[in-house]
């Protein structure tokens, strides 16, 4: 029998790992880190990676996975879930912001097409010669023009034009086929507990958050990041935060105007965020709770087990 699932799901910077810490301490199960960016070795400040203390306390799983100079993708991480949920005996609390690594326990998030080295190559190709518009050019060739995609985001076209170019789909026919797919996890059936956040003490919380990254050292992590060529891989090197004082050693934005700079793309990504949960956990049992309500998380989780 599988072990209880627990998605524990909400805005960045609002209390989801130490929630899944309590409850996993409190309940003998496992943490389950779903964030595509702690999945990277030495990016621990930048992302709010749990501490040596916290992981002492709870197994965690979905940590430092990957050197940060290598690309991860969701199979991957799937791959590495699916190993997590078989092995476990207790309650597994899936903790996360990253939408796309969430979703996998909802629905499908990736397929069974083996890309070639050749046909990868030649997207990389077209997307060093012409950029994100060489490669709509290429799919918009193929018929992809109305899909819904993310246009804006040059990884997912890419990983698109590759399994349409492989498969020799139609891209229409391509996402209608990956529809009909199943979740991996489809008989999971997890529970989601909701972190909410808004107004005033949220955005207090992200600037104190902000400044004691920065305190902690996280320039001095980006540059030693820097050296290990995490620039190579730009899901590692775009980060929110990294981003940023990225610009600053290269002198495009001052010392001073750092803080405000992670904090504008920060609420950017919050409401992204916001806006995934929105519709992808509306279907779904969901139980919100604002940042300080662990106490109510832990007794409606106790019930849910007894």
């Amino acid at each position: 029998m599988a072990p209880p699932l627990f998605v524990i799901a909400g805005l960045t910077a609002t209390g989801k790992s130490a929630l899944g810490i309590s409850l996993a301490e409190r309940f003998g199960g496992v943490v389950l880190s779903c964030d595509s960016v702690q999945v990277y070795r030495h990016m621990d400040i930048g992302t709010a990676k749990v501490s040596a203390e916290e992981r002492a306390r709870v197994v965690h799983f979905g940590l430092d996975l990957c050197e940060p100079d290598r690309p991860y993708d969701v199979k991957q991480f799937a791959d590495h879930a699916d190993g997590v949920l078989r092995s476990s005996a207790g309650p597994i609390f899936c903790v996360g912001g990253s939408g796309f690594y969430l979703k996998m326990f909802y629905g499908p998030v990736h397929d069974s097409i083996a890309v070639s080295p050749a046909v990868r190559e030649r997207v990389r190709a077209i997307e060093e010669l012409n950029g994100l518009d060489g490669l709509l050019l290429e799919l918009d060739n193929r018929g992809g023009e109305n899909l819904p995609i993310d246009r804006k985001n040059p990884r997912r076209v890419a990983r698109f034009l590759e399994r349409t170019l492989e498969s020799g789909l139609r891209p229409a026919e391509l996402l209608e086929k990956f529809r009909k797919m199943k979740s991996r996890f489809a008989e999971q059936k997890p529970y989601t507990l909701l972190l909410e956040a808004a107004g005033s003490d949220y955005e207090n919380v992200l600037r104190r958050r902000i400044e004691k990254q920065l305190s902690d050292g996280l320039i001095e992590e980006t540059e030693m990041l820097r050296q290990k060529g995490f620039e190579r891989n730009p899901s590692a090197c775009s980060a929110v935060g990294y981003r940023e004082v990225l610009s600053f050693l290269d002198g495009q934005i001052g010392r001073e105007e750092l803080p405000e700079h992670i904090l504008v793309h920060t609420r950017q990504f919050a409401r992204k965020q916001r806006s995934w949960l929105r519709h992808q956990l509306s279907a779904n049992m969901v139980f919100p709770f604002g940042m300080e309500n662990f106490t109510a998380a832990a007794n409606l989780v106790g019930r849910l087990l007894s």
